[in-house]
């Protein structure tokens, strides 16, 4: 049986897929972009930011879910732009100090809002 998991201190999804489905002790994010939760506008002065407001969506939908960082075993990341990648693996990385997860970069040519990330991951628990 699946879980539906929708946390407020993250965006709303922008069509019809939940921010998170727990089956059994797997917790699968959508992807999620650097949406402002309140306004909606969207974080990026920089790369940098808009990295870290993605984390921060991803903390709150685990959160949610009673999850947290060291439940999550792949990510996968979605950049608009590759040259930016090192920027986004130094962010990236301060969430994963200890055993990070198994992961994927891919290089888009667009992704939804026009964002320059998008990341989503799996978390196991158990």
């Amino acid at each position: 049986m699946k879980e539906i998991i929708n946390s407020t201190s993250a965006p709303a999804p922008l069509g019809p897929y939940s921010q998170a489905v727990k089956a059994g002790q797997t917790l699968y994010v959508s992807g999620q972009i650097a949406l402002d939760v309140e306004t909606g506008e969207l974080i990026n002065e920089n790369i940098t930011e808009e990295t870290h407001a993605v984390m921060k969506h991803l903390d709150a939908i685990l959160s949610e879910a009673g999850y947290g960082f060291e439940h999550v075993v792949k990510c996968s990341i979605f950049i608009k732009n590759m040259d930016d990648f090192s920027t986004i693996n130094e962010a990236y990385g301060q969430y994963f100090k200890q055993n990070p997860p198994a992961r994927e970069t891919v290089e888009v040519s667009r992704l939804p809002k026009n964002v320059n990330v998008e990341i989503s991951c799996i978390a196991v628990k158990g």
